[in-house]
C-alpha cells in the first residue's frame, strides 16, 4: 500500500480515537488533498471545524510555498478578505479570478474589490493570464472603478492604477494598449 493511500485511514483512527489534534497535525493537510485549493480548503476545514478557517488556511499555504496566490479563492470563500488579498499579492492568481472578484464584492465589499481589482490588473500588466483578451483587461479597469466608487476613493485608484504602469515596459505593453488612454498614458 502506497504511503500517501494510508494517511487518510490513519486520520481517521486517530479522529475515531478521540485525538483530533494528532490527527490534524499528521494528516490534516496530506490526507484531505482534492482536486482544487477550494476544494482541499473545505475539506480540512469540514473535517475539523473547531480549528479557526484562518489557521487552516495558514497551515495550507504553509504547505505550498510559492503558490500563495493559487489559496485566493478559498480564503475570499472563506470571508478571509485581507487574507485572499495578501494571497493574491505574494505570488500570481489568475486575473480573470480576481476581475471576478472584483465584480462580485463591488457593492458589498468595495474595499475588497478594489484590491482584488488592482490585483487582477497588475497579473495582467506583467503577462499573467490565460487567453487574455482586450474584454478581460477593460473588465478588470471597469470593476476596479466601479467598486472604487462605491468606497469613495475613485482619485486614490486611479492614481494607484496609473502607477502601475511606471515601468517602461508596462507602457508599452498588451494592457497599455487597451486602456492606456483611460489610465492617462498619453
Amino acid at each position: 500500500m502506497a504511503r500517501s493511500s494510508v494517511r487518510g485511514p490513519c486520520e481517521q483512527i486517530l479522529l475515531a480515537s478521540g485525538e483530533p489534534e494528532e490527527a490534524y497535525a499528521r494528516y490534516a493537510i496530506s490526507a484531505n488533498r482534492a482536486a482544487t485549493y477550494v476544494g482541499w480548503f473545505r475539506a480540512v476545514a469540514k473535517k475539523y471545524p473547531d480549528k479557526p478557517p484562518g489557521l487552516v488556511l495558514t497551515d495550507l499555504v504553509r504547505h505550498t510555498p510559492g503558490e500563495e496566490g493559487k489559496w485566493f479563492a478559498a480564503a475570499k470563500d472563506a470571508k478571509l478578505f485581507d487574507e485572499a488579498v495578501a494571497l493574491a499579492n505574494a505570488t500570481p492568481c489568475d486575473p480573470k479570478m480576481l476581475t471576478r472578484a472584483a465584480r462580485d464584492f463591488a457593492q458589498t465589499n468595495p474595499a475588497f474589490a478594489v484590491e482584488a481589482g488592482l490585483g487582477a490588473l497588475r497579473w495582467l500588466i506583467h503577462g499573467y493570464g490565460y487567453e487574455v483578451a482586450p474584454l478581460d483587461v477593460r473588465a478588470a479597469y471597469s470593476h476596479t472603478l466601479t467598486a472604487a466608487a462605491n468606497a469613495g476613493v475613485d482619485d486614490a485608484v486611479r492614481i494607484r492604477i496609473r502607477a502601475l504602469f511606471d515601468d517602461p515596459a508596462a507602457r508599452s505593453g498588451f494592457v497599455a494598449s487597451v486602456i492606456g488612454k483611460e489610465v492617462g498614458l498619453d
